[in-house]
């Protein structure tokens, strides 16, 4: 008996066991290895419809890994590269805004902890945070309260 190459669906599934996939990175990271009749669509129409293909579930788990260290819009990005529907994408947005200070305020003391002791310090703490997807009225208020007591805000803002 020898080796037998994995099926289309047998990638795919060994794929979906290690991460949820949208469908069109299953179709790019598939495409390579179709055989002459096989059906990659069919085969994707197969696992979305017994839900093994999840959306919703490929947003929140990149929503989970990684909007504690990006901003919105770096998250948002990382969304769309996926092929995730546009709907579910501003949907994601809403519900990271709401938490986008706190986040942008933890990893700004988890990197500097300390506030900026001069304008060009400042200017560096800013495009760290802008780098990583934070909204520019965010950044500065992280930046500008990083030498006010943190609670006041953390408080206000954000609905």
């Amino acid at each position: 008996m020898g080796f037998q190459k994995p099926s289309l669906k047998g990638r795919a599934l060994r794929l979906l066991a290690q991460r949820e996939h949208s469908r069109s990175e299953l179709q790019a990271k598939l495409a390579r290895y179709v055989q002459e009749g096989e059906d990659l669509a069919a085969i994707l129409d197969e696992l979305q419809a017994k839900d093994f293909i999840n959306e919703g579930r490929v947003a929140e788990s990149v929503m989970n890994r990684r909007a504690a260290r990006l901003g919105t819009q770096r998250v948002l990005q990382e969304l769309r590269r996926k092929g995730l529907d546009e709907e579910l994408v501003r949907a994601a947005g809403r519900q990271l805004a709401g938490s986008e200070l706190e986040r942008a305020s933890a990893v700004w003391r988890q990197r500097f902890g300390a506030a900026a002791e001069t304008p060009a310090e400042r200017a560096r703490q800013m495009r760290f945070l802008a780098a990583r997807g934070f909204a520019a009225d965010v950044v500065r208020r992280v930046v500008r309260g990083a030498g006010e007591d943190d609670e006041g805000m953390e408080a206000g803002g954000w609905e």
